[in-house]
């Protein structure tokens, strides 16, 4: 991750950390962005909890058609809240079951004692039933180009189409819906080699 984005997250974490504590991060954006890698570098250089919004997708049996017509529906954002935001928010231990898309089952309990510094990362985190609860929210965008490219890469040719035809699609109507971006306190773009800070509502 470049350098100067986490500079900029860094200064913004501990100027919020001198007015309370725990604090809440998000971090979305476009698949491919780099959501997952800022993460990790900031737990790294934080010592924070993470916690995957891909956990999180809805089970078969949850997806009616009237819930995926709703922008940002694909994403069990009621499960989210009261088994991770919430206790987050009180500083509160708490465990979850993540839901693995491949076997489509939940999967062995995660366990997540109360930390100072606390980062959900991935697409639907900033969710308008979620975005209350966060002291700061980050936006990720990316080239179509360079998306497509590194899906490709990460996932392989096949997934990659499955991303452009389908999930792509539907951050975007995530995204557009909620005015996603706009609402976020950070915004970079992020190239093969550089990152660009977008806007600041400093």
């Amino acid at each position: 991750m470049i350098h100067s984005t986490l500079e900029v997250i860094k200064s913004r974490i501990q100027l919020l950390l001198q007015e309370k504590q725990p604090i809440l991060i998000a971090i979305d954006g476009r698949c491919g962005a780099g959501k997952t890698t800022l993460a990790a570098d900031l737990q790294m250089l934080c010592s924070c909890n993470v916690v995957h919004m891909d956990h999180f997708f809805l089970r078969p049996e949850q997806c009616t058609p009237e819930r995926l017509n709703t922008a940002g529906g694909n994403v069990d954002h009621e499960r989210f809240l009261q088994e991770v935001l919430i206790p987050l928010n009180r500083s509160e231990a708490l465990s979850y079951r993540p839901y693995d898309c491949q076997t489509q089952a939940l999967t062995e309990e995660i366990q997540i004692s109360p930390k100072p510094i606390n980062i959900i990362e991935g697409s639907y985190s900033c969710h308008p039933s979620l975005n209350k609860y966060y002291d700061l929210t980050i936006f990720l965008t990316i080239d179509e180009t360079e998306q497509m490219h590194r899906i490709e890469c990460r996932n392989g040719k096949s997934a990659a189409l499955q991303f452009r035809e389908k999930w792509i699609p539907l951050e975007e109507r995530y995204f557009s819906a909620y005015s996603i971006a706009e609402f976020c306190d950070l915004r970079f773009h992020m190239g093969n080699s550089t990152a660009r800070q977008v806007n600041t509502d400093a």
